[in-house]
């Protein structure tokens, strides 16, 4: 049985379908209970229908976090990040990735598939699992993520 924090939902559209099959196999191999929320197909898609779903079960507590695909890494961190509590960060490097954790506590890594080959991608999502968020300084800048510049909530 796994944990909470080994339970990870994952999904792409189009153009990241192929690796995120790769990576659902690397999280499976790591023990994670891989929620797969599609696509099943490299049939040509609309990346929101994916990340929406995978954003408003991260956004809720029902997946504590998640992964996503598409062929920049833009259109899925765009749709990801209107969600209260979800902080997508679109990662090429697993330097980026380990910033993104320990940093910003990202729970949701986007993954250019075009612009990554699988053993980088791999590498970028071990680094973003494996470290953890090292709160302090950074704690307050988290928070500030939260504050709505519409409810006039933008002092510093």
């Amino acid at each position: 049985m796994t944990t909470d924090a080994k339970r990870i939902a994952i999904a792409a559209d189009h153009a990241g379908f192929a690796l995120k099959q790769r990576l659902e196999a690397v999280l499976a191999g790591l023990g994670y209970d891989v929620e797969d929320l599609g696509t099943n197909s490299p049939a040509s898609t609309d990346y929101a229908d994916y990340g929406h779903p995978l954003a408003a079960g991260v956004s809720a507590g029902r997946v504590p976090r998640g992964v996503l695909l598409c062929g920049t890494g833009l259109g899925m961190s765009y749709v990801a990040n209107r969600y209260p509590n979800v902080r997508a960060a679109v990662s090429w490097t697993p330097e980026i990735a380990e910033l993104a954790r320990r940093h910003n506590d990202a729970n949701v890594l986007v993954l250019p598939a075009r612009f990554v080959d699988d053993d980088t991608a791999v590498a970028i999502l071990k680094a973003w699992l494996d470290t953890p968020f090292e709160g302090g300084r950074h704690e307050r800048r988290v928070v500030k993520i939260e504050r709505s510049p519409l409810a006039g909530d933008h002092t510093p």
